[in-house]
């Protein structure tokens, strides 16, 4: 197993363990959480290739998956807001 398959396990032994902590330290460790798994998963993409990129990236979405659907309604509302100023 590459490095980075095993630092990328690591993550998500850290990211269970934060989930079981009290909800008050959530947000501020998935900051966290996105700030380390972006590079590491530009790291296992490189050393194991795009299918194992994609399969660090979904357990990577199921355990952020708060701050994922938090995003896409943000984008989703800046995208309507655009649209509907662009047709005003």
């Amino acid at each position: 197993m590459t490095l980075s398959l095993v630092l990328a396990c690591l993550w998500a032994v850290v990211a269970a363990a934060i989930g079981m902590m009290p909800s008050r330290i959530h947000w501020p460790a998935a900051y966290g959480l996105i700030a380390v798994g972006i590079p590491l998963l530009g790291f296992v993409t490189y050393q194991n290739g795009p299918f194992w990129g994609l399969v660090a990236l979904a357990g990577g979405a199921s355990v952020l998956r708060w701050p994922l659907m938090y995003f896409g309604r943000w984008l989703r509302l800046r995208v309507i807001g655009a649209l509907r100023r662009e047709t005003e």
